[in-house]
Formats: C-alpha cells, structure tokens, sequence
C-alpha cells in the first residue's frame, strides 16, 4: 500500500520581504522535532531557469547547492534548519517549468490537445511536487509559494495548490503582516483581511495565519483576524521580532502550532527532541563572549548578499558560545581613497573578505588582505577572497609587482590568478560555473588538515578562475602554502600561511554548508582564534 503523504503549502500576503522562508522552515523543523521527514519545496515565479545570472543587488545572496544548483537565498534557510542537502528538484522556477512543457510538447508530449496553463501546466506542478515527495519518502511536502497572493506570475501555481488540495491532505499557511500605527498605538488588520480574501478568491481558505508584527500580537488583533479571515483564534499564529532567527521554531511550538498542524493533517508525533536546537539558541541569547568580525565587500548595501557567511557566523558563534558582531566594509571607499584601510578595521578581531565578482571594489579587498597578513589578524578568504589573497602576497611579498587576475585585467603582466581552462571556450553565462559539491584532498600536517581532521572533504564551488599553475611553484617558494587542492588536479583549492594565528584562503564556499546543528569547522576555528586575539 502506497504511502499517505501530507502537504503543507506556504503563502504570502499583499507584501514581500516579511521572512515566509524562515516561517516556513521553522514549520519544518518542528515537525522535524516530532520524528517526521519533511522535504520542502519553493516556487519562485520569474521567467530565469534559476538564479545564477541574477545580480545580488536586486535579488540577494545566490545559493549553490551540491549538485550545482544556483537558487534562490531561502534555500539556505531550508538547509540551515533541517539540517538536510537540497537538490534541484526542490527548486521550481517559471522558467523550469515552461521550458519543460515546452520541450515536452514539441517531443509529441500533448499530441492534439492545445496546451493550457489549466489543466496542462497546473498538472505538471501537482506531478511534480508529488514525485519529490516519492522520491524522498517524505511525510511531508513543505511548499512555499514565493511572491505575494494577486502576482501574476505566480496565480497559476496557487492554482494548481488549490487543484492539489482536492486530491490530497493539504494544511494552507498564510504569512501577513500587521503594521502599528505609531499614531495611536494600534495594530491593523485590515492588510490582513484584504489578503485572505483575495486568497480565498482564488480558491484557497487558509488554515492557519501566521502574523508577522513589530510588537506582540494583541487579543483584539488576535480575534478581528479570527473573525473576518474565517480561522479559528488558536489558528492565528504570532511571529514578532526575535533576536535571533533560530527562536521561532520555540516560539512556534509554545503557540501550539505543531499540534495544530498534526492535528489537521491526521498525523501522529513519533518523538519529540528540540533539545540540542535549545541549547544552541540559548548560547546565541546569552553569550558569555563578544568579537567583531569585518566583512569587506562590495555589495554592503544590501545584506542578504552575504547572509550565509552572516549565519555560518552566527552558528560558529554559538559552538564557541560566543556573539559575533559585523563590520561591514565597503571596498569601493577604500579603493576610492574615501576611507583609510587602518581606520575602517580598527576594532576588528577578524575580517572575512567574500566571493565576489568584477573588478569595482577589488583593490580596496587587496588592501584589506595585506592589512590583515600584516598585522597579524585572523583572516578567511572566500573564493574571490582567497584568489585575491593569492595576489596580494605575489605582489608584496614574492616581488611580483604586476601580479593580478584576468578576472580583474585580461592583459595582467603576471596573471597569477587565470580563467580555468575549461572555462575559456564557453559563452552561456547560466549554469556554466564550475559549480557545486566537489571533493578536496587535504595536506597533512597543515592548519587546514588540523580544522577538518581527514585528508578528504565536500565542499560546495561557484567559480571561473583557478590559481594559476606556472605561479604556484614560486608563491611557494616565498612562504605560501597549498593545503588542499583538486584530487588528481592542479587545482589549488585551500591557502595558509604557517607563521600566521590564521590567514585562510578557501576557493570554495563554506558558509553554505554550515548549520546551526553543523557549524562548519573553518568557521568555528576562525571565530575560536579572533576571541583569543
């Protein structure tokens, strides 16, 4: 007998940005809690296939999974708080889905029919979320729907989850927001109630409400929403300002809202362990330390370029029972001569320089890194960071003046840093990275082989540009060291210096395969040395 799998779809509002991923994923990792597996899944309406071509300024942070799938920032919310590795299939973008029934139908897929998005598109999502759910042996299918309720390029997946709730056990979740007037102190729920009914309107009664508001929820508020958006007050769910993200599951469940969801979904708790979570939580309320870190970049701007480093901090901070606070930095005023590179790190205990792309702030990282090395401050070189780190000491230490990146100049008189070779004849900008998980052969007897403690790892790439190899003999020479690189490749893949507390340079991209139950061991070594500093 086939299994009875259960589907709990995720909706927003009239308003993006109100955190419907970390909601979403607190709801996972409750249910996780209680012994169930649970695969979530995310619809995000735009046309691109995914998101690596997307600039980081207009839609955040890129996030590569193992098997080399750039998407959306929430799926590194999904991995961080269920602990779990992501594949493609979880991530449905519009383009994947009408460049699937396109190609489908020019292959004889819909012999005499004319395709529709209703029954034809809204079928191959309801067969598609289904088969994720099979594959993984799921108890749950978590599906956020990403957008707000009335876009356009979303209606036709809300369609098809309201097709889906007619064939299966579905729990509707909707995501709002109440606002406060700070004129007289009250809080609107006329937003919410707009909402709900245009939702309905599509066809889709919520069951639960899960209400994103400055201050706590108040009983008023509480029952007007229960009224007029037709859910019961226990249904209404708070979702206040926390200090840290990692509360909300607690906050969740003392509202009773795991119970609720079993309950309406016909399904029974198999256990019940958030203990380790609690205790990691607690160590992120009330640390017993506190360290500055810098982060020198060039997208500062907008923070959610770098949220995976801001979390793998926050999860290294909590093993180390620690608080991090960040710097942040913008390259661009240093390489403009704005800023003084002494002044802008004063009172850092460590500094991260992170990937990146293009020339503009590059210089000013350059600057950072040598300040770094000079001082003997604990440093983390990320991909970007750890090439132009690679640039730095070939220029100020190894005498190679003109040392540079192609990425940066293509005419570089010492390009100590290169295109990868099979990345030279490619012109399609999507998904041509050297992308994903790859495996890395560690050095023993290095500082690197000390943090992992094996002489094999995982890590997950996002990149076009190697270490050179005619420079790697001669940045040895001058004190450089290579302690991890390509299984049976001259692709240096991790950088020390052996007289430093820390200078690390990674090619690869820790922060997205850290955890808060898994902090990634680089981070916590570094974030262990600057409290010693």
């Amino acid at each position: 007998m086939p299994k009875e799998r259960r589907f709990i779809v995720v909706v927003g509002s009239l308003m993006s940005g109100l955190g419907k991923g970390i909601a979403a994923a607190s709801i996972g990792r409750i249910l996780q809690g209680y012994g169930l597996n649970v695969v979530p899944i995310k619809f995000d309406g735009y046309l691109n296939v995914d998101c690596g071509t997307m600039n980081p300024f207009r839609h955040g942070e890129v996030f590569v999974l193992d098997d080399g799938t750039e998407c959306d920032m929430d799926f590194g919310t999904y991995e961080r708080f269920l602990n779990c590795d992501l594949k493609n299939k979880n991530s449905i973008t519009g383009g994947k889905l009408f460049r699937y029934v396109i190609d489908k139908e020019r292959r004889g897929g819909y012999l005499g029919y004319d395709v529709q998005i209703v029954p034809h598109l809204t079928k191959e999502i309801i067969k598609w979320v289904k088969k994720v759910g099979e594959d993984d042996d799921a108890d749950i299918v978590l599906i956020e729907v990403g957008g707000t309720v009335g876009d356009l390029e979303n209606g036709y997946f809300l369609e098809a989850m309201r097709q889906l709730g007619l064939q299966e056990r579905v729990a509707y979740v909707q995501v709002t927001y109440v606002p406060t007037m700070n004129v007289v102190g009250e809080q609107k729920t006329k937003p919410t109630q707009h909402a709900t009914r245009l939702l309905a309107s599509l066809g889709i009664q919520p069951h639960f409400i899960i209400c994103r508001e400055n201050e706590k929820l108040k009983a008023e508020a509480r029952k007007k929403i229960s009224m007029f958006c037709n859910v019961p007050e226990e249904a209404i769910i708070d979702d206040p300002d926390v200090q840290t993200i990692y509360e909300l599951p607690e906050i969740f469940e003392k509202q009773g809202l795991g119970k609720l969801l079993l309950s309406r979904l016909k399904m029974k708790s198999r256990k019940q362990d958030m203990k380790e979570w609690g205790k990691l939580v607690d160590n992120i309320r009330t640390p017993k330390e506190e360290i500055t870190i810098g982060i020198t970049g060039k997208y500062t701007a907008l923070k959610d370029s770098y949220v995976s480093i801001k979390e793998a901090l926050v999860h290294a901070g909590a093993r180390n029972d620690c608080k991090v606070n960040i710097k942040w930095i913008e390259t661009t005023e240093i390489e403009e001569k704005k800023a003084k590179v002494d002044d802008v790190l004063k009172g850092c205990d460590g500094i991260i320089v992170p990937g990146g792309f293009g020339e503009r702030g590059a210089e000013g990282k350059v600057e950072c890194i040598r300040h770094a090395r000079y001082k003997g401050i604990p440093f983390l070189g990320l991909c970007f960071g750890m090439q132009l780190a690679v640039v730095e000491y070939a220029r100020n230490v190894c005498g190679l003046k003109d040392a540079n990146s192609t990425e940066i100049d293509e005419n570089a008189k010492q390009p100590v840093i290169d295109l990868l070779p099979e990345q030279k004849m490619i012109t399609d900008k999507g998904a041509t990275m050297r992308l994903g998980g790859q495996d890395v052969e560690v050095k023993k007897g290095t500082l690197a082989y000390e943090i992992y403690g094996k002489e094999s790892v995982r890590e997950r790439f996002r990149h076009r540009y190697e270490v050179n190899p005619e420079y790697i003999e001669q940045l040895e020479a001058g004190g450089l060291m290579f302690s991890g690189k390509a299984p049976k490749s001259n692709i240096m893949q991790i950088l020390e210096l052996p007289n430093h507390k820390f200078f690390v340079g990674v090619q690869f991209h820790p922060e997205l395969s850290s955890r808060l139950e898994r902090a990634h061991p680089l981070f916590i070594k570094f974030v262990e040395t600057s409290l010693k500093k």
